[in-house]
């Protein structure tokens, strides 16, 4: 149930990513060292030797995540510690299938990612005991029997959608 949780963290803050990022420049120009304020020189200190040998890309990508991070109130970074623990604490095999799925998930179109979201959100607002069963029911059933239940909510959804017949 905690290894389900921890999944269900990483998502959400995977999730919560793209809210927060930003396009990277067309063509990435280095960042100096020297050009990073003190708070992100500091965060990025395990960085500093090596710094100029790091892709420009990945500089900004670096400067790009301490700003972010410095910008965050001390709750969200506490949560981001937490979630990024747990991450560390997964096993590789976990972690490689919660990658395959976040992939899976950012080739979504919006309007698909956001279907996925507000189920996710439906999910969390059961009741845990309706949660559990739920789980159970599409853990013990066999591929055949998932696709039915998927063909099934799908049409209940546009069902939900289309306008009353006249």
């Amino acid at each position: 149930m905690n290894a389900l949780r921890s999944i269900v963290a990483m998502a959400l803050l995977a999730l919560a990513v793209p809210a927060f990022a930003q396009a990277p420049p067309a063509a990435a120009q280095p960042t100096p060292w020297a050009g990073l304020s003190a708070a992100q020189q500091q965060l990025l200190r395990p960085y500093a030797n090596q710094w100029q040998g790091l892709t420009p890309e990945r500089q900004a990508a670096l400067a790009r995540g301490s700003q972010r991070w410095l910008a965050m109130p001390s709750e969200q970074r506490d949560l981001a510690r937490e979630r990024f623990q747990q991450w560390r604490a997964l096993p590789p095999q976990q972690r490689e299938l919660m990658r395959e799925r976040m992939q899976q998930f950012r080739s979504l179109s919006p309007e698909q990612q956001n279907m996925v979201r507000d189920n996710f959100h439906r999910f969390q607002q059961l009741p845990p005991e309706q949660r559990r069963n739920l789980r159970q029911r599409w853990q013990a059933a066999t591929p055949a029997e998932r696709q039915r239940m998927v063909a099934r909510a799908r049409a209940a959804r546009a069902a939900r959608r289309l306008p009353p017949p006249r």
